[in-house]
């Protein structure tokens, strides 16, 4: 049986200096009243113009991030892969309204594919839809795309023929790419242009991948649904699994807005949604394709034991487990030093842009129960072994 609490593996990649300064950075992380102060300096700060990039990438991006370009993300990969744990290129600059910002995006993301295409050590692509479109525009066709005026519809139409072109490169490169789940309230969207996208490139092999999060009540429904219409049509349907990253948002807004909430009732049933739709998977793994991807140390046990009682050899493509970068190590290490596909998310992009992303983890890592201070205790096991 894997084990987790294996710190000898988990950190085998980190020199002494760099597992010190992930215990002191978790430190800081693990306090939310120093968290609190850190992201109104920082926000004051890059707003100011005070020089303060070069402190944020030796510390939070350097922990979270694999550079400011794909260029200056190869150290990383590199050293991923040296370990037998692959890279997915995350573009992870938000918040663009232009359509030149759109088109930019979208060409950022084709080369990541046509990195991914020279390089075995990166797996995967991935783009979020909200990152090429206007939130509007998703919104509006998630309630009734009928009633779109004429320039939104052209609008909706580049949308589609962006995603398009996206998907298009990554079958001619044959790099599986994965389609970020985004807020219930254009997620339908999303979902429909996935099949559709799926319809086109996933013929012979799961090329577009769709993403589940279990956070919501209705996702396993839903994936036994797709699992029909990938039977039925004859196509090869990529999930990559998620719990999710709106919950609070999700609930906060049925409220709001009055009416029923997409959201789990507790963890309990999140967490059994999740381990049902691992079975759900491998019990149809012919038409599926799966990325789980989880910091949780059960449903990755479970799913490692999933794959042997099904017979399934530990480094099917078809099957892969990832985690962020910076984050649960204990969990990336440890499985693939057993022979499982492994790959870490490596967000990248210039340090200002990707903030939004590098205070969701800081504070993902304050409010998430239990996230700290497990990769705290295991730090400093690590260090403990190591005399340090």
């Amino acid at each position: 049986m894997i084990s987790f609490d294996n710190t000898e593996i988990a950190f085998k990649s980190k020199s002494d200096s760099s597992l010190k300064k992930a215990y002191w950075l978790f430190k800081i992380i693990g306090n939310p009243s120093m968290v609190k102060f850190g992201k109104s300096a920082t926000n004051f700060a890059l707003k100011s113009g005070l020089p303060i990039k070069g402190l944020i990438k030796k510390t939070i991006f350097t922990q979270f991030c694999g550079g400011e370009t794909i260029e200056e993300c190869k150290e990383t990969i590199a050293h991923l892969n040296k370990f037998g744990i692959g890279t997915i290129l995350d573009y992870s600059v938000e918040g663009k309204t232009s359509d030149e910002d759109f088109d930019a995006t979208v060409q950022e993301i084709i080369d990541t594919i046509l990195a991914a295409s020279k390089n075995k050590a990166i797996p995967f692509a991935v783009f979020k839809v909200t990152g090429i479109s206007r939130f509007s525009i998703l919104e509006k066709a998630n309630s009734n795309s009928s009633e779109f005026t004429d320039v939104e519809k052209v609008n909706f139409e580049t949308i589609v023929s962006r995603i398009d072109s996206i998907c298009k490169a990554a079958h001619e490169h044959q790099v599986p790419l994965f389609i970020d789940a985004e807020e219930t309230w254009i997620q339908d969207t999303i979902d429909r242009i996935c099949l559709d996208m799926m319809r086109k490139y996933n013929r012979e092999k799961a090329i577009v991948y769709n993403t589940l999060q279990i956070y919501r009540h209705d996702r396993v429904d839903f994936l036994k649904e797709m699992i029909k219409i990938a039977r039925e049509e004859g196509i090869h349907y990529g999930i990559k699994l998620v719990r999710g990253a709106y919950m609070e948002k999700e609930r906060e807004r049925a409220r709001i807005k009055n009416y029923p909430s997409p959201i789990q009732p507790d963890k309990v049933a999140c967490d059994n949604d999740f381990d049902t739709a691992l079975e759900l998977v491998i019990k149809n793994i012919d038409v599926l394709a799966l990325c789980a991807g989880t910091h949780n140390e059960k449903s990755s046990l479970f799913l490692s034991e999933l794959i042997q009682s099904a017979g399934i050899a530990k480094n099917d493509k078809r099957i892969y487990f990832a985690q962020l970068l910076g984050m649960s190590d204990h969990i990336s290490y440890n499985l693939s030093n057993e022979g499982y596909n492994v790959a870490k998310y490596v967000p990248y992009g210039p340090v200002k842009e990707v903030m939004p992303y590098l205070l969701r983890r800081a504070d993902e890592n304050t409010s998430v129960a239990g996230q700290t201070s497990r990769e705290l205790s295991l730090i400093m096991k690590e260090k403990k072994r190591r005399n340090i």
